[in-house]
């Protein structure tokens, strides 16, 4: 089941830190990344956020987030997690197919490191395109993605 989350409610929002902290430390290693931001994120700013949070639940544990940056055109997809013991069930796709579904945006986008293959596969199996890579100052390649409808 796909429920909004009450980042500000300390207790989801320490929920919320520990699957991103799970999933990001997966995704750390498969992109090489010694020094990840997304693993710096403190639980405070999941608290302050002004961003939308989406969580798939199992009973009453929450294994995989999204978060969304929506506005009246564009809607940016800032994170995709699932917990490391949920992979390949399907969680991620149902993630976003809720938001795909949810939200009347013009256009999405979302980024991920190039080396992400599963992340890339799943965008991509959506029709995102890619239109840009970088590098980042943390020794990261980047990759962004647009869905236009």
């Amino acid at each position: 089941m796909i429920k909004k989350l009450d980042h500000t409610n300390l207790a989801i929002a320490t929920k919320m830190h520990i699957v991103f902290q799970e999933s990001y430390s997966i995704e750390a290693k498969l992109l090489n990344a010694i020094n990840f931001p997304p693993l710096q994120r403190p639980l405070q700013s999941y608290i302050e956020s002004t961003t939308t949070f989406f969580g798939y639940h199992i009973k009453d544990k929450i294994v995989g987030i999204i978060e969304v940056s929506p506005k009246e055109k564009t809607t940016h997809i800032n994170s995709l997690v699932v917990s490391p013991h949920f992979f390949r069930q399907g969680i991620g796709r149902q993630l976003m197919q809720h938001i795909l579904q949810n939200f009347s945006s013009k256009v999405f986008t979302v980024e991920t490191g190039l080396e992400n293959i599963p992340a890339s596969k799943l965008y991509t199996s959506f029709h995102f395109k890619e239109v840009k890579q970088w590098d980042t100052d943390h020794g990261v390649r980047k990759i962004r993605f647009k869905l236009s409808r």
